[in-house]
């Protein structure tokens, strides 16, 4: 994702490296299994820990060895004081040994280090050996490997760490307890960065180390060392605009235009984008990988949104494309954008391939243009009649389509009155939300609309109130327009639609939709909850309920 050379450990790194289990970040996995093994003494002679680089191999190699010696005794919780405790954080520790076998690879060696490990420990309860990268050693070194870890003295423990197992022979391999450690998640690494900061009293953006946590790709130590280099690059703040320029990430707005313009199946605005992203010297194979990583994030939003944070700078972006987009579209969009990627180095070149990719994705975009059938004889006063709980319904001629009467839920002013609007004048309201869901309208229009009042209508000429917190979707004149039309088209003759903004608490049809929904999960939660055959099982099994896993049926 980022195409800057880290250093082996940066400031921040060796700074903040963790000196306990406790202040680890994730592998909880593998804290857990050590502490269980220390606590109840019963260790093995050595140890294997895999994984990506910068997770936390060689780090907690290094607390095993302050747990195995410590002068408080063996212990999962190493006192961090005693005189084994701080030669082992200051890389002092006679009877510690580090060998970094990309450098080390000989049998001499091993041969070397084997003999002195048949000596007992100069001042310490046991002898411990960290050899890192060990895939690289040579056959023969690990075969005189093998003869210490088949009959190893009682006073050395190995612990051996490496990306990359599969080079590491069976023999080797079934000697050893092997714990593999996991990618970190980018929000883990993005709330241990803030962390850090803040105990530096650095100043910095959410959003710019949100950039940082995911260019780090599961790697704590690149996080910091990105880190490192962002507060050089912004001068002791660390803000979004620098990281982005320093990391060569892709401006999120392009992405969010470039859904929008899919999900409104604009082509030429397709083009244009990509175009301006050409002047912006945009790296496209880079664009494509944070496209679908945006994907994935919309995928989250539509299946958990409880999985995007509330702090998410661009939350309600993300939850306002996964109601454009339906399920399967995302899936189809994400998978183009994952091939788009692997296939941009076989294009003519980068841009061809790019807007090639974003064509694929309007080609196999399902027909948003389908419309829905016109009410029979629709007269603008009629509609209005229909679907507003006035004396005059008994009038309305049969032939106009029948609409159920309900409340107005609208904040909104009364209507004024007008020509076309005699009935309603008598003091009823019209329903936004009823008439909403007789729109031929989806997207960003049908969100625009969700998030809107009705103020006014008055000659012709509707008025919206858009509550603050949506004020970006004032912007969007396509979404503004495709709305006006298909008013017009509801009502039979050109209508004005004017959209100003209001107060944020309006009770919106998008506010009322979530509201029911949350009402529907707390009693789906409750229901679950309460039942017998739930709580009988809970108590058998000692099981705990995932609140998360229920849904509304």
């Amino acid at each position: 994702m980022h195409g800057l050379t880290l250093s082996t450990t940066s400031v921040l790194a060796r700074k903040w490296r963790p000196k306990t289990f406790a202040q680890l970040a994730g592998q909880e996995h593998v804290v857990r299994a050590l502490s269980n093994a220390l606590t109840q003494n019963r260790l093995h002679h050595a140890y294997l820990f895999t994984g990506t680089r910068g997770v936390g191999k060689t780090t907690i190699a290094r607390i095993f060895a302050k747990s195995l010696n410590c002068l408080t005794g063996i212990t999962a919780t190493p006192c961090g004081e005693c005189s084994a405790c701080t030669e082992i954080d200051n890389g002092r520790f006679v009877d510690l040994i580090e060998l970094d076998a990309a450098s080390n690879t000989q049998v001499d060696n091993m041969r070397e280090l084997l003999e002195s490990a048949l000596y007992a420990p100069s001042n310490a309860r046991f002898k411990v050996y960290i050899i890192d990268e060990v895939h690289m050693l040579s056959k023969s070194a690990f075969n005189a490997m093998l003869k210490t870890l088949e009959e190893p003295p009682g006073h050395v423990k190995f612990i051996l760490a490496t990306t990359d197992p599969q080079k590491i022979p069976v023999t080797v391999l079934s000697r050893c307890l092997q714990f593999n450690l996991k990618q970190l998640p980018p929000a883990l690494i993005a709330a241990r960065l803030q962390y850090v900061l803040e105990q530096e009293q650095i100043p910095f953006e959410a959003a710019a180390v949100n950039l940082v946590a995911r260019a780090a790709q599961g790697s704590m130590r690149d996080a910091l060392s990105l880190m490192d280099q962002s507060i050089a690059f912004s001068a002791g703040k660390v803000e979004e605009t620098v990281v982005r320029t320093m990391l060569g990430a892709i401006d999120q707005g392009y992405l969010f235009d470039l859904l929008m313009a899919l999900q409104e199946q604009n082509g030429a605005k397709l083009l244009q984008i990509a175009d301006n992203m050409v002047a912006r010297s945009v790296a496209f194979g880079a664009a494509l990988q944070e496209l679908a990583i945006l994907l994935h994030r919309v995928a989250l939003a539509q299946t958990v949104p409880q999985a995007i944070d509330v702090d998410e700078p661009e939350r309600i972006r993300l939850l306002e494309l996964a109601q454009a987009f339906s399920m399967e579209e995302t899936q189809l969009l994400y998978q183009i954008a994952i091939y788009g990627r692997d296939e941009i180095e076989l294009a003519p070149d980068e841009y061809a391939g790019f807007t090639m990719t974003l064509l694929r994705m309007l080609a196999f975009a399902p027909s948003r243009n389908i419309q829905k059938a016109a009410p029979a004889k629709p007269v603008f006063a009629a509609q209005q009649d229909a679907i507003a709980v006035t004396a005059a319904e008994k009038n309305v001629s049969a032939n106009k389509p029948e609409h159920t009467p309900v409340r107005q839920v609208s904040s909104g002013a009364a209507i004024n009155s007008s020509p076309l609007d005699s009935e309603i004048s008598q003091g009823k309201l019209l329903d936004w939300g009823v008439l909403l869901a007789k729109l031929n309208v989806q997207g960003m229009a049908q969100q625009l609309a969700k998030h809107c009042v009705l103020q006014s209508l008055a000659d012709e000429k509707i008025t919206l109130c858009l509550s603050q917190e949506h004020k970006h979707l004032h912007n969007n004149r396509s979404a503004i327009e495709k709305l006006q039309a298909a008013l017009g088209e509801y009502f039979a003759r050109p209508i004005k639609l004017n959209i100003v903004l209001g107060n944020a608490e309006i009770a919106t049809p998008a506010l009322i939709e979530h509201q029911d929904k949350q009402h529907k999960q707390q009693q789906a939660s409750s229901s679950i909850e309460l039942d017998t055959f739930v709580s009988d099982a809970r108590a058998e099994l000692d099981a705990s309920l995932i609140i998360d896993s229920i849904k509304p049926v």
